[in-house]
């Protein structure tokens, strides 16, 4: 029976504030009505999401359209780099991603490892696909906790791949029970 999981990068949001609480920038808030458009008619059962702000605004147009409430699992927020709550440059991102891709279980004091934020988060994949089994689930996500969540199936979903997704991006996954069957990538829009 075959399941399909979007995976639905959010949009772009402010370069500073609350890691938990950051909104959308306008550019953000109008992409979310090209998300809509891309995934209305693909018979979407339920719409699920990080905790995030900016991860829930970007789903929640297309949850409302198809006359639904966004459903919010905390583990599904994004990797918690450090104890800090505010977001950081991309210049001091960057080498952490990187050595956390080559060493998983690399954390900063207060954050959690790759092998941490990945093992949280597919517990709640793999109850998704248990619980929406046969069904079409759009998950309002982050770029790190995608990739981490993509590569538990196929190792190829690598730092490479994070490096090369978008704000927002789309990715249709299909399962075949727990199985990974098929990756397509539906966002076509720069």
């Amino acid at each position: 029976m075959k399941t399909y999981i979007y995976m639905v990068r959010h949009g772009d949001s402010p370069k500073r504030g609350n890691e938990r609480t950051r909104s959308l920038t306008e550019k953000g808030k109008l992409d979310t009505q090209r998300i809509t458009e891309v995934l209305k008619d693909e018979g979407i059962n339920t719409v699920i999401s990080s905790p995030f702000t900016r991860s829930i605004l970007t789903v929640e147009p297309l949850a409302k359209q198809l006359g639904q409430d966004v459903i919010v699992f905390e583990d599904l927020k994004e990797r918690i780099f450090s104890a800090e709550d505010e977001r950081l440059s991309d210049k001091e991102l960057f080498p952490l991603l990187k050595k956390s891709f080559s060493d998983p279980n690399f954390t900063l004091m207060g954050g959690e490892s790759n092998t941490d934020c990945q093992n949280r988060a597919i517990k709640v994949l793999k109850g998704l696909l248990h619980t929406y089994q046969g069904q079409k689930v759009v998950v309002g996500t982050h770029g790190a906790v995608m990739a981490l969540m993509m590569s538990y199936f196929d190792s190829k979903y690598d730092l490479d791949f994070l490096l090369h997704t978008s704000k927002p991006d789309i990715y249709r996954m299909e399962f075949n029970h727990q199985e990974l069957v098929d990756v397509k990538r539906k966002w076509e829009f720069s």
